[in-house]
């Protein structure tokens, strides 16, 4: 048989059974003529004492001239004692990202893939995942294979997000409806979930590498928004006018709670009335991101709580309309409260992160402001994990204080008070006033029981 052209592979027809026609030149590279007509270039080859077949492609896709260079490239890296057929073999096995993602979620599920803190992940995020997966990552990159997956395809994944790609509006309930508008926090967010994807994919054996690693994420610009002292104002204003409105009364309450204790919004949405500890000026959750955290509440916040408890400690501080249930409807509230307001960028996160921002204004120590929010620090903060001591309670009291008159409409010249001489002279004074009364209370209860009247 001669060289391989374009001629010879034309006049090639098919016959009863395939057959094969080999390259003088180029020993290896053949032809192969399947009985139906198709015709496929290939490189012949004995491996591990077995004789391999690796195909190019198509002729039609490949010319004659382009799949002879191709030939020679692979029989060089045979000859080097690469095997690909083999390699083919092993990338057609190779799972896909769906097929990861479903293996992921079900261990996740059954507990075997720790989250924060080495703890299993919680029902909330474990929906939040399955919502990243659904509506970004597998329309995306779902039948990509795992092996395939590059930084290269990270970054295109995170600029398709951010663009808007994975849009969407999806009827999900009865009455239900998810909008699914992307950008860059979701995109930045969907690239955190596939670095957890593929570390698991790791531990499993399935790749050898994470192509997340090392990738930089856009900073997500929400994390940085506070408010501002005449917003805060003029929240206040939008909550007195919903504190009179029936559809919004309890919302506002719940938002007044936000914004003076710097919780997360579903940790005062789901707020049980035995954790609220008025005595002790702490709400105790069983159960919040960190797992289970104790934090210190200002005085306002006791005397906002306060008259919403009752006897049932499992009831709802914030009940909802169908019994037994919260307020889960408080997002909805909540954006409608803002709605054409200047106010209208706002989420109840922002409020989180604005009580964290005044708490630094007032002059608190990083880990004060981690034990009063129940972030997870580790050190200092793991000591609060079951008491508030009287350090945080004073914290509490200064931050939701100003937050509370800000709320109010009071303008403040100056905004560190945490060191203000002659407040704590006074706060002194009255504390030790209290004691010498109490003191001499004591002395005049003890002299009475030595010396009784015997008139």
């Amino acid at each position: 048989m001669a060289k391989l052209n374009k001629r010879i592979v034309d006049q090639a027809g098919p016959e009863k059974s395939d057959y094969f026609l080999w390259d003088d030149e180029l020993p290896g590279f053949g032809l192969r003529v399947f009985s139906s007509g198709k015709r496929s270039y290939l490189v012949q080859y004995r491996a591990k004492g077995r004789t391999r077949r690796f195909t190019i492609g198509p002729h039609g896709v490949w010319a004659p001239e382009a799949a002879r260079k191709q030939a020679r490239i692979l029989i060089g890296r045979i000859a080097q004692g690469d095997n690909p057929a083999e390699t083919k073999l092993l990338d057609a096995k190779t799972i896909t990202i769906k097929e990861l993602c479903t293996r992921y979620l079900a261990d996740c599920e059954a507990g075997l893939v720790p989250g924060k803190g080495g703890r299993p992940k919680k029902p909330s995020t474990m929906e939040i995942d399955r919502s990243r997966i659904s509506r970004h990552i597998l329309p995306l990159l779902g039948n990509r294979r795992v092996t395939e997956i590059t930084s290269a395809d990270i970054a295109k994944f995170l600029r398709d997000v951010a663009n808007g790609k994975t849009r969407a509006d999806i009827k999900t309930k009865k009455r239900g409806r998810a909008i699914v508008r992307g950008g860059i926090g979701t995109g930045s967010r969907g690239v955190g979930l596939l670095g957890g994807i593929f570390t698991y994919a790791i531990r499993e054996g399935i790749i050898e590498k994470n192509p997340v690693h090392g990738f930089r994420k856009p900073k997500d610009r929400v994390r940085d928004r506070r408010l501002t002292e005449r917003e805060y104002r003029a929240l206040g204003r939008i909550l007195a006018d919903a504190a009179i409105d029936p559809q919004f009364s309890t919302a506002a309450k719940m938002a007044r709670a936000l914004a003076m204790t710097g919780c997360r919004r579903g940790e005062i949405i789901n707020l049980r009335m035995g954790e609220v500890d008025v005595q002790r000026s702490c709400i105790r959750l069983e159960d919040s991101k960190e797992g289970a955290s104790t934090r210190a509440i200002g005085l306002p916040v006791v005397e906002l709580l306060e008259p919403l408890l009752s006897d049932d400690e499992a009831n709802f501080v914030f009940p909802g309309t169908e019994e037994g249930k919260p307020l889960v409807g408080f997002p909805k509230l909540w954006e409608k409260l803002v709605k054409d307001t200047p106010l209208e960028s706002v989420t109840p996160h922002v409020l989180r992160h604005s009580f964290a921002s005044v708490a630094n204004d007032l002059g608190f120590t990083e880990s004060t402001i981690a034990a009063l929010v129940g972030h997870s620090r580790g050190t200092i903060t793991s000591r609060y994990i079951h008491t508030v001591d009287t350090a945080l309670v004073v914290a509490g009291d200064t931050v939701a204080s100003y937050i509370q008159a800000l709320l109010d409409g009071v303008k403040f010249e100056r905004a560190n008070y945490a060191l203000d001489h002659s407040a704590r002279k006074d706060a002194m004074r009255k504390f030790l006033t209290a004691a010498v009364s109490s003191t001499a209370r004591s002395v005049d209860h003890l002299s009475a029981k030595d010396h009784p009247d015997t008139s």
